[in-house]
């Protein structure tokens, strides 16, 4: 295929994958399904400009019918993937800094490009914009490779304006098909004192949908990992903060993962934003280790349906008996939905938990332990 005919194509997809986008952002089921017949032919009496806009919108429905995999290439192979090198010794790599490798890729993107990170501590701010889908970022390693900053929602912008939670993360990711491997990224701002304002510090905000991250650590210390929206897998990986230091509305499952607490007094794992009983999100933990200091709640109803579970977890001593928090607010305690299942550990023990909380039997625990919570069977391989 020749380099002009690749970017027309790309350029036609991608204005039909920015026209959906909102969509995408609302969890939807894949990318569109069934396929369609390009040999059919069109309608005897078409005029010009209708033969024109038919085969526009053919292609159009021929794209959006084929299936997408978060692993190597697409699935249909369309296009093929590359991997470019970011090295703090320009002789070493493509690019000395990670933002600006991820400028180097096409605006619209539908090519598996590989960033590959070699070790080293990264001190930038990176964002990856929504159309750059199907970007992998893999380091050297998960103590190797570092990328950090030290925005908190209280910073200033130019303007001189806070900047607030939503643009402190270090590194933002807003495209969907996004994977993470084998690498840090860290929020530097020290753990604030108990009922500070402005201290929120995101290490990564992940706004697309169907994303992964295999042994990766976030470490911060208020609202380390914002989980804002989209299907989203976490595998092998360890998350470090204080109070709600994994929050936000994705729909996430937590696979082997190390939860540790660095919080002062108190602090809590989640804050979970469901806000409808409709919204198909919440965050599950399946046998994952929760540790650390402070007294811990498991989770705060920041959504009025917010929705946590753990699962087969390794619970510390630091788990307060009531386990779960309402934020000050009661009748969400009609409305969330907080549960356990076969959790092991001092900080496990179901009796002193919260009356609105469940213990979950074999049946309610299923939907909620394997991929299927995420539809992780179309684009997760494990």
């Amino acid at each position: 295929m020749s380099t002009t005919r690749a970017m027309a194509m790309a350029l036609l997809l991608g204005l039909a994958m920015a026209a959906d986008f909102h969509t995408a952002m609302c969890h939807t089921k894949g990318v569109r399904p069934g396929r369609y017949d390009l040999r059919s032919g069109y309608r005897v009496n078409s005029t010009e400009e209708r033969l024109i806009e038919q085969k526009f919108m053919k292609w159009i429905w021929f794209v959006g019918s084929l299936r997408h995999s978060v692993f190597g290439n697409a699935v249909n192979k369309l296009f093929p993937s590359y991997t470019i090198t970011v090295d703090k010794n320009p002789s070493l790599g493509d690019f000395t800094t990670i933002q600006s490798a991820i400028d180097s890729i096409p605006f619209i993107n539908l090519v598996r490009v590989v960033v590959r990170i070699n070790s080293g501590v990264y001190t930038e701010k990176v964002s990856i914009s929504p159309l750059r889908g199907f970007v992998t970022i893999e380091g050297a390693g998960s103590h190797e490779t570092v990328v950090r900053w030290g925005d908190m929602a209280e910073t200033k912008d130019h303007n001189g304006r806070p900047i607030g939670t939503y643009k402190s993360a270090t590194f933002i990711v807003n495209s969907n098909y996004f994977i993470a491997k084998n690498i840090t990224f860290m929020n530097t701002s020290p753990v604030p004192r108990p009922g500070a304002q402005g201290k929120q510090a995101v290490a990564l905000r992940i706004s697309g949908d169907t994303a992964a991250f295999y042994n990766c650590r976030f470490l911060g210390g208020q609202d380390t990992l914002y989980d804002h929206q989209g299907r989203h897998y976490y595998r092998d990986c360890y998350v470090e903060g204080s109070v709600d230091f994994i929050f936000g509305n994705g729909l996430s499952l937590f696979e082997n993962c190390h939860v540790h607490a660095v919080a002062r007094k108190y602090g809590a794992v989640t804050a979970q934003h469901r806000m409808s009983m409709l919204d198909d999100t919440g965050f599950s933990f399946v046998k994952c280790k929760v540790t650390g200091s402070g007294a811990l709640y498991l989770g705060r109803a920041w959504g009025t349906f917010s929705r946590v579970v753990f699962a087969l977890t390794y619970m510390d001593n630091i788990v307060v008996d009531k386990g779960w928090y309402d934020w000050g607010d009661r009748n969400r305690e009609m409305t969330v939905f907080y549960g356990q299942y076969k959790c092991k550990g001092p900080g496990a023990r179901y009796s002193g938990r919260v009356k609105w909380s469940r213990e979950l039997t074999d049946q309610e625990a299923k939907p909620f332990i394997g991929l299927s919570f995420i539809d992780g069977a179309d684009w997760v391989s494990v």
